[in-house]
């Protein structure tokens, strides 16, 4: 599985706990895309965070409201245990595999290229490692993947659904699309609404935003990370 830039990023843990995202303050997406799937969480809750990020989901909440009243985030995946993560990577490669099947009849699923499927797992999805060196993002409880609701409780528009493995989840895709600026704009709003209370973007994913972690190390140029793999 291919390594990524971020993953060099050294880890102090700060110790912080997981605690519950308050569900009745945000939007959610219920029942849980993942757990219908039959991801293995067990007793634990996919909607839990560190605290610290906790805090700072709720200032960017806060934030989003002071120009936008009655709009909020809408918390679609939070914490991943590992388990979970490796689920995912594997529902996701069966997904790539049926679709390569169905444009490629006349070849056995013996000869399919492999590697080529899973580079494209391992573009959005990051590789289910138990190494405390490089865990997987959510499942540090430091990523969060989200939308937005508007004022009439409608789900915005974002030009495509979280988790597509396309082009069109970049960030910037719609930037320069002649009938994608509404989308764009809409994700603009997003991204600095986070940004404002101290989230970084992937730079794949426009639903994807952390803090703490070795991503969004990397991304701030931080010495190390404070989040690592929530046991």
């Amino acid at each position: 599985m291919p390594s990524k830039p971020y993953q060099r990023i050294p880890i102090q843990d700060c110790g912080e706990p997981l605690v519950a995202i308050p569900l009745d303050q945000f939007a959610v997406v219920d029942p849980h895309p993942y757990a219908v799937l039959g991801a293995p969480y067990g007793e634990r809750s996919p909607y839990y965070v560190r605290a610290g990020v906790l805090q700072a989901l709720c200032q960017a909440q806060a934030n989003l409201q002071t120009q936008n009243p009655g709009w909020r985030i809408q918390i679609f995946d939070a914490y991943r245990p590992i388990a979970v993560q490796q689920f995912m990577v594997d529902h996701t490669y069966e997904q790539l595999l049926q679709a390569w099947q169905t444009e490629h009849p006349e070849t056995s699923k013996e000869n399919a290229p492999k590697d080529d499927l899973l580079n494209q797992v391992y573009q959005f999805w990051a590789a289910p490692s138990h190494d405390p060196a490089t865990p997987p993002p959510h499942s540090t409880g430091a990523a969060i993947d989200i939308t937005l609701i508007d004022d009439q409780q409608q789900v915005v528009d974002m030009g495509s659904a979280i988790d597509e493995i396309s082009e069109r989840s970049y960030p910037n895709h719609f930037a320069d699309k002649p009938d994608g600026e509404t989308f764009h704009c809409h994700r603009t709003l997003l991204s600095q609404t986070m940004q404002t209370a101290g989230f970084r973007q992937h730079p794949n994913e426009w639903w994807h935003f952390s803090q703490g972690d070795q991503l969004w190390a990397w991304l701030e140029n931080a010495g190390n990370a404070r989040y690592g793999k929530f046991d």
